[in-house]
Protein backbone atom coordinates (compact mmCIF):
# COMPACT_ATOMS: atom_id res chain seq x y z
CA UNK A 1 0.00 0.00 0.00
CA UNK A 2 1.24 3.34 -1.32
CA UNK A 3 1.13 5.99 1.43
CA UNK A 4 2.20 9.56 1.26
CA UNK A 5 2.42 12.80 1.87
CA UNK A 6 1.66 15.88 -0.84
CA UNK A 7 4.02 18.79 -0.46
CA UNK A 8 1.14 21.13 -0.58
CA UNK A 9 0.86 19.65 3.35
CA UNK A 10 4.15 21.80 3.88
CA UNK A 11 2.70 24.88 2.04
CA UNK A 12 4.04 27.81 2.32
CA UNK A 13 7.24 26.29 2.49
CA UNK A 14 9.20 26.43 -0.79
CA UNK A 15 8.33 23.39 -2.84
CA UNK A 16 11.90 21.77 -3.13
CA UNK A 17 12.28 22.22 0.55
CA UNK A 18 9.25 20.96 1.35
CA UNK A 19 9.89 17.83 -0.63
CA UNK A 20 13.40 17.49 1.22
CA UNK A 21 11.03 17.52 4.42
CA UNK A 22 9.47 14.54 2.83
CA UNK A 23 12.05 12.70 2.24
CA UNK A 24 14.20 13.23 5.04
CA UNK A 25 11.20 12.51 7.57
CA UNK A 26 11.53 8.51 6.09
CA UNK A 27 8.39 9.04 3.27
CA UNK A 28 8.31 7.15 0.03
CA UNK A 29 5.15 8.54 -1.79
CA UNK A 30 4.20 11.92 -2.40
CA UNK A 31 2.40 14.16 -4.70
CA UNK A 32 4.27 17.64 -5.86
CA UNK A 33 2.30 20.73 -5.85
CA UNK A 34 3.74 23.32 -8.30
CA UNK A 35 3.34 26.94 -7.42
CA UNK A 36 4.71 29.18 -9.58
CA UNK A 37 5.64 29.46 -13.22
CA UNK A 38 9.35 29.56 -11.98
CA UNK A 39 9.12 25.91 -10.77
CA UNK A 40 8.00 25.01 -14.36
CA UNK A 41 11.46 24.90 -15.73
CA UNK A 42 13.68 22.63 -16.30
CA UNK A 43 16.76 23.57 -13.93
CA UNK A 44 13.78 23.42 -11.04
CA UNK A 45 12.48 20.14 -12.41
CA UNK A 46 16.00 18.82 -12.03
CA UNK A 47 16.36 19.74 -8.59
CA UNK A 48 13.22 18.20 -7.55
CA UNK A 49 14.41 15.16 -9.61
CA UNK A 50 17.84 14.65 -7.68
CA UNK A 51 15.78 14.69 -4.44
CA UNK A 52 13.34 12.06 -5.88
CA UNK A 53 16.59 9.89 -6.88
CA UNK A 54 18.75 10.52 -3.78
CA UNK A 55 16.00 9.95 -1.24
CA UNK A 56 14.42 6.91 -3.65
CA UNK A 57 11.06 8.78 -3.52
CA UNK A 58 7.74 7.78 -5.41
CA UNK A 59 6.30 10.79 -7.37
CA UNK A 60 2.45 9.70 -7.67
CA UNK A 61 1.05 13.27 -9.81
CA UNK A 62 1.66 16.72 -10.24
CA UNK A 63 -0.85 19.42 -9.26
CA UNK A 64 -0.80 22.42 -11.02
CA UNK A 65 -0.68 25.61 -9.71
CA UNK A 66 -3.62 27.11 -12.07
CA UNK A 67 -5.80 25.16 -10.10
CA UNK A 68 -7.68 28.12 -9.27
CA UNK A 69 -7.75 29.13 -12.56
CA UNK A 70 -8.11 26.43 -14.55
CA UNK A 71 -12.05 27.65 -14.93
CA UNK A 72 -10.99 30.61 -16.60
CA UNK A 73 -7.83 29.20 -18.76
CA UNK A 74 -9.42 25.66 -20.08
CA UNK A 75 -12.68 26.26 -19.42
CA UNK A 76 -13.89 29.61 -21.10
CA UNK A 77 -15.66 30.79 -24.33
CA UNK A 78 -12.68 32.25 -25.02
CA UNK A 79 -10.93 29.43 -27.72
CA UNK A 80 -7.64 30.53 -27.91
CA UNK A 81 -6.90 30.71 -24.40
CA UNK A 82 -7.89 26.87 -23.93
CA UNK A 83 -5.24 26.10 -26.41
CA UNK A 84 -2.68 27.84 -24.73
CA UNK A 85 -3.65 26.02 -21.49
CA UNK A 86 -3.23 22.96 -23.46
CA UNK A 87 0.12 24.09 -24.02
CA UNK A 88 0.33 24.40 -20.09
CA UNK A 89 -0.70 20.85 -19.26
CA UNK A 90 1.80 19.48 -22.41
CA UNK A 91 4.61 20.95 -20.43
CA UNK A 92 3.02 19.97 -16.77
CA UNK A 93 3.06 16.33 -18.42
CA UNK A 94 6.57 16.45 -19.73
CA UNK A 95 7.51 17.66 -15.73
CA UNK A 96 5.41 14.39 -14.81
CA UNK A 97 7.18 11.62 -16.96
CA UNK A 98 10.76 13.11 -15.95
CA UNK A 99 9.41 13.08 -12.06
CA UNK A 100 8.19 9.16 -12.81
CA UNK A 101 4.35 10.77 -12.04
CA UNK A 102 1.59 8.99 -13.52
CA UNK A 103 -0.91 11.51 -13.38
CA UNK A 104 -1.93 15.18 -13.48
CA UNK A 105 -4.92 16.80 -10.74
CA UNK A 106 -7.55 19.15 -12.24
CA UNK A 107 -9.80 21.04 -10.43
CA UNK A 108 -11.75 22.36 -13.80
CA UNK A 109 -14.28 24.59 -14.44
CA UNK A 110 -16.66 26.01 -12.33
CA UNK A 111 -20.40 25.68 -12.50
CA UNK A 112 -21.02 29.04 -14.46
CA UNK A 113 -22.72 27.76 -17.80
CA UNK A 114 -20.58 28.08 -20.21
CA UNK A 115 -19.90 24.57 -21.32
CA UNK A 116 -22.20 21.53 -21.37
CA UNK A 117 -21.25 18.58 -19.73
CA UNK A 118 -19.94 17.21 -23.53
CA UNK A 119 -18.20 20.12 -24.48
CA UNK A 120 -16.63 20.23 -21.02
CA UNK A 121 -15.27 16.13 -21.14
CA UNK A 122 -14.25 17.24 -24.86
CA UNK A 123 -11.87 19.38 -23.73
CA UNK A 124 -11.03 17.59 -20.67
CA UNK A 125 -9.86 14.49 -23.56
CA UNK A 126 -8.15 17.09 -25.92
CA UNK A 127 -5.84 17.82 -22.41
CA UNK A 128 -5.58 14.10 -21.91
CA UNK A 129 -4.58 13.85 -26.12
CA UNK A 130 -1.27 15.77 -25.73
CA UNK A 131 -0.16 14.35 -21.91
CA UNK A 132 -0.69 10.69 -22.79
CA UNK A 133 1.76 11.35 -25.44
CA UNK A 134 3.92 11.52 -22.21
CA UNK A 135 2.27 8.44 -20.32
CA UNK A 136 0.78 10.89 -18.02
CA UNK A 137 -2.86 10.84 -17.52
CA UNK A 138 -5.16 14.09 -16.54
CA UNK A 139 -7.63 13.04 -13.49
CA UNK A 140 -10.20 15.17 -12.69
CA UNK A 141 -10.64 16.03 -8.68
CA UNK A 142 -14.01 16.26 -6.80
CA UNK A 143 -13.48 19.75 -5.96
CA UNK A 144 -16.23 21.67 -3.37
CA UNK A 145 -17.13 25.37 -5.50
CA UNK A 146 -15.83 23.41 -8.56
CA UNK A 147 -18.57 21.71 -11.00
CA UNK A 148 -16.78 18.60 -10.23
CA UNK A 149 -18.33 18.78 -6.49
CA UNK A 150 -21.73 17.63 -8.12
CA UNK A 151 -22.14 13.59 -8.35
CA UNK A 152 -24.27 14.26 -11.09
CA UNK A 153 -21.86 15.86 -12.80
CA UNK A 154 -19.06 12.96 -12.10
CA UNK A 155 -21.86 10.34 -13.12
CA UNK A 156 -22.29 12.69 -16.66
CA UNK A 157 -18.41 12.40 -17.08
CA UNK A 158 -18.51 8.43 -16.84
CA UNK A 159 -21.89 8.41 -18.98
CA UNK A 160 -19.94 10.29 -22.12
CA UNK A 161 -16.35 8.84 -21.49
CA UNK A 162 -16.85 5.55 -20.04
CA UNK A 163 -13.41 3.98 -18.81
CA UNK A 164 -11.64 7.39 -19.63
CA UNK A 165 -13.65 9.87 -17.32
CA UNK A 166 -10.90 8.84 -14.55
CA UNK A 167 -10.48 10.48 -11.55
CA UNK A 168 -8.36 12.06 -7.95
CA UNK A 169 -11.07 11.06 -4.79
CA UNK A 170 -10.18 13.61 -2.11
CA UNK A 171 -12.16 13.08 1.42
CA UNK A 172 -12.13 16.48 2.67
CA UNK A 173 -13.43 17.35 -0.57
CA UNK A 174 -16.17 14.91 -0.14
CA UNK A 175 -17.26 16.28 3.08
CA UNK A 176 -17.36 19.84 1.97
CA UNK A 177 -19.99 18.87 -1.22
CA UNK A 178 -22.12 17.48 1.55
CA UNK A 179 -21.53 13.59 0.72
CA UNK A 180 -20.25 10.80 2.68
CA UNK A 181 -17.35 9.59 1.38
CA UNK A 182 -18.23 5.86 1.61
CA UNK A 183 -20.91 6.70 -0.54
CA UNK A 184 -18.46 8.55 -3.46
CA UNK A 185 -16.82 5.30 -3.58
CA UNK A 186 -19.08 2.94 -3.73
CA UNK A 187 -20.63 5.09 -6.87
CA UNK A 188 -17.45 5.67 -8.42
CA UNK A 189 -15.01 3.44 -7.66
CA UNK A 190 -13.92 2.02 -11.00
CA UNK A 191 -12.93 5.59 -12.03
CA UNK A 192 -10.77 6.33 -8.90
CA UNK A 193 -7.26 6.49 -9.51
CA UNK A 194 -5.45 8.47 -6.47
CA UNK A 195 -6.84 9.46 -3.21
CA UNK A 196 -5.95 12.64 -1.47
CA UNK A 197 -6.61 11.76 2.69
CA UNK A 198 -7.32 13.62 5.49
CA UNK A 199 -9.43 13.02 8.86
CA UNK A 200 -12.62 15.27 9.95
CA UNK A 201 -14.79 16.54 12.71
CA UNK A 202 -17.92 18.44 13.25
CA UNK A 203 -15.94 21.21 13.98
CA UNK A 204 -13.34 21.14 11.14
CA UNK A 205 -13.56 19.46 7.69
CA UNK A 206 -9.47 19.19 6.99
CA UNK A 207 -7.26 17.72 9.71
CA UNK A 208 -4.39 14.78 9.72
CA UNK A 209 -5.55 11.57 10.10
CA UNK A 210 -6.78 10.26 13.95
CA UNK A 211 -7.48 13.71 14.31
CA UNK A 212 -10.77 13.49 13.86
CA UNK A 213 -13.40 10.23 13.96
CA UNK A 214 -12.62 9.11 10.27
CA UNK A 215 -12.30 5.18 9.84
CA UNK A 216 -9.17 4.97 8.30
CA UNK A 217 -8.99 1.11 8.67
CA UNK A 218 -13.02 0.88 7.13
CA UNK A 219 -11.87 2.94 4.56
CA UNK A 220 -8.48 1.25 3.48
CA UNK A 221 -10.45 -2.10 3.65
CA UNK A 222 -13.26 -1.21 1.08
CA UNK A 223 -10.93 0.26 -1.32
CA UNK A 224 -9.30 -2.76 -1.05
CA UNK A 225 -11.93 -4.80 -1.46
CA UNK A 226 -12.96 -2.54 -4.83
CA UNK A 227 -9.39 -3.47 -6.33
CA UNK A 228 -8.20 -0.15 -5.74
CA UNK A 229 -4.26 -0.16 -6.12
CA UNK A 230 -3.40 3.62 -6.40
CA UNK A 231 -1.99 6.03 -3.66
CA UNK A 232 -3.35 7.57 -0.43
CA UNK A 233 -1.51 11.16 0.13
CA UNK A 234 -2.05 13.23 3.11
CA UNK A 235 -3.16 16.51 1.76
CA UNK A 236 -4.29 18.90 4.61
CA UNK A 237 -3.45 22.79 5.10
CA UNK A 238 -1.27 24.44 7.23
CA UNK A 239 -3.89 25.00 9.82
CA UNK A 240 -4.10 21.39 10.69
CA UNK A 241 -0.85 20.74 12.96
CA UNK A 242 1.61 22.92 14.57
CA UNK A 243 4.59 20.84 13.26
CA UNK A 244 5.58 19.01 10.75
CA UNK A 245 6.53 16.49 13.02
CA UNK A 246 2.41 16.06 13.30
CA UNK A 247 2.17 14.88 9.74
CA UNK A 248 4.71 12.47 9.92
CA UNK A 249 3.35 10.73 13.16
CA UNK A 250 0.28 10.46 11.47
CA UNK A 251 1.85 9.49 8.39
CA UNK A 252 3.58 6.56 10.65
CA UNK A 253 0.15 5.72 11.81
CA UNK A 254 -1.56 4.95 8.70
CA UNK A 255 1.70 2.33 7.74
CA UNK A 256 0.75 0.88 10.83
CA UNK A 257 -2.97 0.01 9.99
Amino acid sequence: MNIGVSTASLYPLETELALLEIAKAGVKTTEIFINCESEMKPAFVDILSDIKDDYGINITSIHPTYSLAESFLLFSEYERRFYEGVEKFKRYSEMAAQLGAKYIILHGGKDNGITTDEEYCQRYMLLNEETRKNGVIVLQENVANFRSRDKEFLKSMCNILGDDAQFCFDIKQSIRSGYNPFKLIEEFYPHIKHCHISDHSLSSDCLLPFNGGFNFKDFFSVMASKGYNGAYVIEVYKNAYKTYDEIFNSHKQLLKI
